[in-house]
């Protein structure tokens, strides 16, 4: 038997899937639903079936109201690596796993956003950018990667991904994350004893934690201070992680001289939002990665086989993680 036969065995009696996600990305998700779980029914929120039947569920920022009269829903997909999406709804169900969505294209694309914008900020072609259009010539001093050190604030999944990059690269390279981290080439901080001495030496700061009410504005007045003054920041984690008043005091002041921003506390990103016109800010629409259905429903399909033959699932969220 073939992988894509044991996945869809006995689908029919395995229930149906039901997907939430933005409208205009449902025809891309649901074509790839279809080819590789082809013998499980698939719901497209609003349209529940008998909602009796649905046993699984592949989420993005669900409405309060999708869960009622779900009683037989065993496992939740967030589209997203992340989950504040789904921990943000009141009605989640506590009881349900919840699996993050890790797989090789999202890993791929983060990293390169990072790497792309470490490059920029340390080669300085933001200020080049600057000189173009002023015509001005002027060669700006550099230094080596080995002189410069990246700090990843999040040493999950992507985080590592990103430093294991960055150490090949030759840039020194730390990490600050609730755990002790042995990575090779890596520094590893733990917690908030460590925090200050992590924000100390970073010279580009990259952030890519979860968002919760430990890391909401953990990048604040106080904080930012503690960063090396020209200090760039890189945020491709989630927009709660920063005070963006302070950021963006500390920008106006020269203590930080640049940011890449992909999220932020209010999205869209208001039109009247002052890191629309900021010099010294790089706005990107909450795209640094984007999850691509073809193999994300590769590992949905995966994790939803190990569910149907009692294996554990990969990469859920662990309770302490959902309070």
């Amino acid at each position: 038997m073939n992988s894509q036969s044991g996945i869809v065995e006995h689908m029919n009696e395995a229930g149906e899937l039901l997907l939430h996600i933005d409208p205009e990305r449902v025809p891309a998700w649901a074509a790839a639903l279809r080819a590789t779980l082809a013998e499980m029914p698939l719901r497209i929120w609003p349209d529940r079936g008998d909602p009796d039947q649905i046993r699984y569920a592949l989420l993005w920022k669900p409405p309060p109201e999708l869960f009622d009269g779900l009683h037989n829903l065993q496992v939740i997909f967030s589209v997203g690596a992340g989950i504040d999406h789904l921990l943000s709804c009141t009605t989640l169900p506590a009881h349900v796993p919840v699996v993050r969505m890790v797989e090789p294209v999202l890993t791929a694309g983060m990293v390169e956003y990072v790497i792309y914008n470490v490059i920029r900020f340390h080669r300085r072609m933001h200020e080049y950018d600057v000189q173009q259009r002023q015509a001005q010539w002027q060669v700006l001093p550099q230094v080596t990667a080995g002189d410069l050190t990246i700090g990843i604030m999040g040493l999950g999944v992507l985080g590592e991904a990103v430093a294991s990059m960055l150490t090949k690269m030759n840039y020194r390279v730390t990490g600050w994350s609730r755990s002790r981290k042995s990575l090779p080439g890596v520094r590893s901080y733990v917690g908030e004893p460590e925090l200050l001495k992590f924000l100390s030496d970073a010279q580009i700061l990259v952030m890519l934690l979860p968002m919760d009410e430990t890391t909401q504005h953990i990048l604040n007045k106080g904080t930012l201070a503690q960063l090396p003054s020209g200090a760039c920041v890189i945020n491709a984690g989630r927009g709660g992680l920063i005070h963006e008043n302070d950021l963006l005091n500390a920008l106006d002041k020269g203590h930080i001289s640049c940011a890449a921003l992909d999220v932020f506390e209010t999205e869209p990103l208001p039109e009247a939002h002052l890191f629309w016109r900021h010099p010294n800010v790089t706005v990107t629409p909450h795209a640094a990665s984007l999850t691509n259905p073809v193999t994300a429903v590769q590992f949905v399909a995966e994790n939803i086989r190990r569910h149907q033959n009692g294996k554990r699932l990969k990469h859920t969220v662990v309770p302490t993680d959902r309070r």
